[in-house]
């Protein structure tokens, strides 16, 4: 049996809907990533997951325990689903410690001063527990929003879009900082996104969701390499069309540059990127504008090349 299950979860506003039929398991300790675009029905589902929502149909499980919305309970919530949003929700004339502390202030004293000494170790936050958030970076604000819902020990996580205001390396850190604390917790995640890069750095575990709808799901590999539509191929990278086959694309990595023998093209533009040029590249017979990886930076704007590939890379897409 799953630790925690949704079940047919399905959910409308004014008779649009905004999730149809979604059904998700996870074990203990599982960590999900949910990616879509704006309006995808990301953070609905969370609310739901969390019982701070109500569904029009289906339902929630956390250990064979129902998940129940506000609808049918006095206080929406359970300690043990905790839900984190972008704008960390910090008290701003309480210290971090202070913040952390908030939740476990019906708690033995004991306990509640140990629970926050070890949060404080574990996110880094010795240097700054005695300051107010304004004197927080958004990385440093955030590693307190994460602890203040770790505080009351949830058993399950859910992140919604948490690293948005966050810039690169901010990010990054933290979220590689977040996921080996988590790990060592035990703790069951589900992070939703609209950035596939952030969520493969949680897990490679990955549910894309389009307009309320799970369109795939399973591991990024098998999503890379099989994408049921362009939008899931999209995800991963740019995608080329060929136009002498319907619906059928070839991904610049995919493409070979070779002197002689193949497609006659011009390279129009090229981009350094840190492990390749990416070359703007115009197709001479169809006049249609490729993108290409051009790994060993070899060719320049204006430079006469010949595009061949593999026809086992060929991706046809909806």
């Amino acid at each position: 049996m799953s630790y925690f299950k949704i079940q047919e979860v399905s959910k409308s506003y004014t008779a649009q809907p905004a999730l149809h039929p979604i059904s998700i398991s996870l074990n203990r300790g599982d960590f999900l990533s949910i990616v879509g675009e704006s309006g995808s029905g990301k953070s609905t589902l969370l609310r739901i997951m969390a019982g701070l929502e109500e569904q029009d149909s289906g339902k929630v499980f956390l250990e064979g325990m129902e998940i129940l919305s506000p609808k049918h309970k006095v206080v929406a919530g359970y300690p043990e689903i905790k839900l984190i949003y972008q704008d960390f929700h910090l008290f701003p004339n309480s210290t971090v410690a202070e913040n952390i502390a908030r939740p476990l202030l019906q708690f033995d004293k004991s306990y509640a001063k140990q629970r926050v000494e070890l949060l404080i170790q574990m996110l880094g936050l010795q240097p700054f527990r005695d300051r107010f958030p304004r004197e927080l970076s958004g990385g440093q604000k955030q590693k307190v929003a994460i602890a203040n819902g770790l505080s009351v020990e949830p058993e399950v996580l859910l992140l919604d879009e948490p690293f948005g205001s966050l810039d690169t390396i901010q990010k990054q850190r933290l979220i590689v900082d977040l996921k080996a604390t988590l790990e060592e917790m035990g703790t069951t995640v589900v992070f939703v996104t609209h950035d596939l890069d952030d969520a493969l750095r949680l897990t490679d575990n990955l549910l894309i969701l389009q307009k309320g709808k799970v369109v795939q799901e399973g591991n990024s590999r098998h999503l890379c390499e099989y994408p049921k539509s362009k939008y899931i191929a999209q995800l991963f990278s740019s995608i080329n069309s060929i136009s002498k086959e319907e619906n059928t694309f070839i991904r610049p990595s995919d493409v070979k540059l070779r002197t002689a023998n193949g497609l006659l093209a011009h390279v129009e533009d090229l981009r350094f990127l840190v492990h390749f040029n990416s070359l703007q590249i115009r197709i001479k017979e169809s006049g249609e504008l490729w993108e290409v990886d051009d790994p060993q930076r070899k060719y320049q704007k204006g430079d006469r090349v010949y595009l061949t590939w593999d026809e086992g890379r060929v991706m046809t897409l909806k």
